[in-house]
């Protein structure tokens, strides 16, 4: 990850901080009053007094005669009486010339006005450097969220997907996040899972044929056999003989049964799926529409709120299959409406695409159906009739229909009292 940025620009906040405290310590110190001063400057007025381009210019001070008035001042604005002198706070001595008083000397002290002006400078650095601190925090946890924490919630949705059987939706990779090496492998198994359960299906279907054609090949002379007893029965002079043509009859539509429950069980691949419905909030529907549009060609959408019976996992399915038809067979924008209809919730999922021919339409729900203008498109022309058993078992249902241009499917799921 690249940490470097982040951290240096800490760290150079951390040392102006430093320098800033250094610095205006010094201008706190700068600005105390110096006794040593203030007693040079009053042995510079006693040495010359009366002579008033002698004085000492270090320092701000008024000189008062013994009758309080002003003799002698550096600039305006200093306090000019012993009252004022000590409101201020301010260093008030005696000035003697030959061992007799001949004045007051009063030092200015803007110590406190100084100090205000410090503690504000030093507040305005601390904010500023303290707003850049919370600032470099907040980007590098966006950055660290961004890198780490959300593609590890993508691997972790995706992992979720595949375990549930779903393998048409693809990881989205990016090489510059810490799990870019990552995702490029899970998404290289998703693929071979893919293809291996490709091989899988396609190993059933001539598994599937062989059996069909044995079917039809043993029926065949089957039914040449019962043919024939049944003329031999007919034939028969005595009972005898028609008790046996009888059982070469009865044998043979034993057999014709046995090889008809043979040739089902090879194309039954769904026996019972287990589906648990309960109740939830309509909420959770919105997330498992989000998660089955993954490329958010739904845009925004709003689900009345409401409690439906539901198996989240199996609406789950039905989603990812609704969504993944119109991204395989449509590749338009989608338009997610979410309404109650009496005693449903209704999901509509509509796309622009060409949609289907009409006689085709009542057949999509039925196993290994698929319309006829999907050529050079993978599928099992499972998904829809695993969508609609999954939502009859909800006591729900789905209907399919063609838009002018587009196709919709409506998902039907019942509100829970």
């Amino acid at each position: 990850m690249r940490r470097a940025p982040f951290v240096i620009i800490l760290a150079l906040t951390f040392l102006l901080e430093a320098a800033a405290l250094v610095y205006f310590t010094g201008r706190i110190e700068e600005r105390r009053q110096d006794p040593v001063k203030i007693n040079e400057c009053v042995r510079s007025i006693e040495e010359n007094f009366g002579n008033e381009d002698s004085y000492s210019g270090s320092l701000d001070y008024v000189i008062l005669g013994n009758d309080g008035h002003v003799l002698y001042r550096t600039k305006e604005g200093l306090p000019e009486t012993i009252n004022e002198a000590v409101a201020g706070e301010c260093v008030m001595l005696d000035i003697n010339v030959d061992g007799d008083a001949a004045g007051k000397v009063i030092f200015g002290n803007d110590t406190a006005e100084s100090l205000s002006l410090i503690k504000r400078g030093m507040v305005t650095v601390f904010v500023s450097l303290s707003a850049v601190q919370l600032a470099v925090i907040l980007f590098w946890f966006l950055y660290v969220r961004k890198t780490v924490l959300k593609p590890f919630e993508e691997m972790n949705s995706f992992a979720s997907r595949v375990a549930e059987g779903n393998l048409d939706i693809p990881l989205p990779m990016d090489r510059r996040n810490a799990f870019g090496a990552f995702t490029e492998a899970f998404d290289l198994m998703r693929s071979e899972l893919k293809k291996a359960r490709e091989a899988e299906k396609k190993a059933n279907d001539d598994k599937k044929e062989t059996i069909a054609k044995l079917s039809h090949d043993i029926k065949t002379p089957v039914a040449s056999i019962k043919s024939a007893s049944e003329v031999g029965y007919e034939l028969a002079k005595d009972d005898g003989s028609r008790e046996k043509f009888n059982l070469i009859n009865v044998k043979s539509d034993q057999i014709t049964t046995l090889v008809d429950n043979l040739f089902n069980s090879s194309i039954r691949e769904i026996t019972e799926i287990a589906v648990n419905p309960g109740r939830y909030e309509s909420g959770d529907v919105a997330d498992l529409i989000r998660n089955a549009d993954y490329l958010g060609k739904s845009g925004s959408f709003s689900v009345p709120e409401c409690m439906v019976y539901i198996d989240k996992l199996r609406l789950q399915q039905v989603l990812d299959n609704i969504f993944m038809n119109s991204y395989k067979y449509a590749g338009t924008p989608i338009e997610t409406r979410c309404l109650i209809a009496g005693d449903y919730l209704v999901i509509r999922i509509a796309d622009r695409g060409p949609g289907v021919k009409p006689e085709e339409l009542p057949l999509l729900k039925e196993k290994y159906k698929r319309g006829s203008n999907i050529e050079g498109r993978d599928g099992a022309g499972l998904g829809l009739y695993l969508a609609d058993y999954f939502l009859l078992r909800m006591e729900g249902r789905l209907e399919l229909s063609n838009l002018d241009p587009g196709f919709e499917a409506a998902v039907f799921l019942r509100i829970a009292a």
